[in-house]
């Protein structure tokens, strides 16, 4: 007859549900994976099954009681975690939204917009265009494969233990102006064009008066914002590249604690 201890069953217990916690907190905010789309089933099979491969690789040191203070502070650190990667991916992500968001309103396109049931609120048809491309790209250069090796490396960088060791908040917060102007980068040549085209509207308009600017205005910014975008989206696949590969690092650094 085998005799189970419960120290011993709490420790198999802990060993799965702990990085279960980081792991749905990576779920539950990155890309790909946090959206609407994907069900809640498979959002918690994902995680599991995730927890498999990676629980054999995860060293608990002392036995965490679940029930106790430390077990909660623990898990609370695991959540953390979780959520820091996933939301370091989601503001790379934000600043492609960003960049379709500014190219799609100074086209005309604010009276356009409509629900994205993705990011919950209104959106232009340039960005969900934008962010699909993105998208695209990001699952053909093995992007996801990243996002889950960063969430496993994550476990020996910053091993389960009370405090959140090197973790670097700050660099977090900082990277909020990443997507400021990453997001300006990408959508500026379609923002200095359409610039330039108002500018020329404006002085038609001051020389000849009896032209309706709003019957030839529209037309014409929409007219060539597309055509800038289809100049422009050709060369868009080297800073998409560019950004997965500043995202990968932004985590390594916020997982070591580098500046």
């Amino acid at each position: 007859m085998i005799n189970i201890s419960v120290d011993v069953l709490q420790s198999w217990i802990a060993s799965m549900f702990i990085p279960l916690t980081r792991i749905l907190g990576f779920v539950a905010i990155a890309p790909l994976f946090s959206g609407t789309t994907v069900s809640m089933p498979i959002k918690v099979a994902l995680g599991t099954l995730l927890t498999l491969i990676v629980a054999p690789m995860v060293k608990l040191g002392n036995t965490v009681d679940l029930v106790s203070l430390q077990g909660a502070l623990v898990i609370l650190q695991q959540l953390i975690i979780g959520f820091s990667i996933g939301f370091v991916m989601r503001i790379f992500f934000s600043a492609i939204d960003l960049a379709g968001q500014l190219s799609g309103l100074t086209m005309g396109f604010g009276f356009a917009t409509f629900f994205d049931p993705q990011s919950g609120g209104s959106t232009t048809v340039i960005t969900t265009m934008l962010s699909m491309l993105f998208m695209l790209l990001f699952i053909s250069m093995d992007g996801h494969l990243m996002m889950i090796s960063a969430l496993v490396e994550s476990f020996q960088i910053l091993p389960v233990q009370l405090g959140l060791g090197p973790l670097n908040a700050m660099s977090i917060v900082r990277l909020g102006s990443t997507m400021f102007s990453t997001g300006l980068q990408i959508a500026m040549p379609v923002v200095a064009s359409l610039l330039v085209t108002n500018m020329a509207l404006g002085v038609l308009t001051r020389s000849a008066p009896q032209l309706n600017i709003f019957g030839i205005g529209f037309p014409i910014t929409i007219g060539v914002g597309f055509i800038v975008l289809m100049l422009t989206l050709p060369s868009l696949s080297i800073p998409f590249q560019l950004l997965i590969e500043r995202t990968m690092s932004a985590i390594q650094q916020i997982l070591r604690g580098t500046p």
